[in-house]
């Protein structure tokens, strides 16, 4: 996801500090959603083993399909983000997602 790990005195307000048996011993440092989106997408072209764009439409729907179970689409202007991975427009990864909710 593309988290950072940190001191736990260098943890700010947003950071997530874990203790063990009642000390602090680390701080994450979670990404914005719309850089784990980024990170996501990265790592699907990586399993792919070639640029999202390259594949063809069915395996282009289970990349919507997956995306939509991480909630890749609450992001704001994750659908953009998508569709330009993708290679396809907008509407067309509004059609992706509307076609799994009639599946």
């Amino acid at each position: 996801m593309g988290g950072e790990i940190l001191p736990p005195d260098e943890a700010g307000v947003d950071d997530v500090v874990l203790s063990w048996e009642g000390a602090e011993v680390v701080a994450v440092r979670l990404p914005q959603l719309a850089d784990s989106l980024d990170h996501i997408l990265a790592a699907m072209e990586r399993r792919k083993g070639k640029p999202l764009a390259e594949l063809d439409r069915k395996a282009k729907q289970e990349v919507v399909r997956i995306l939509e179970a991480r909630g890749a689409f609450s992001v704001r202007h994750g659908v953009e983000t998508v569709a330009g991975a993708l290679g396809v427009s907008r509407f067309t990864v509004y059609n992706y997602l509307n076609r799994e909710k009639e599946g």
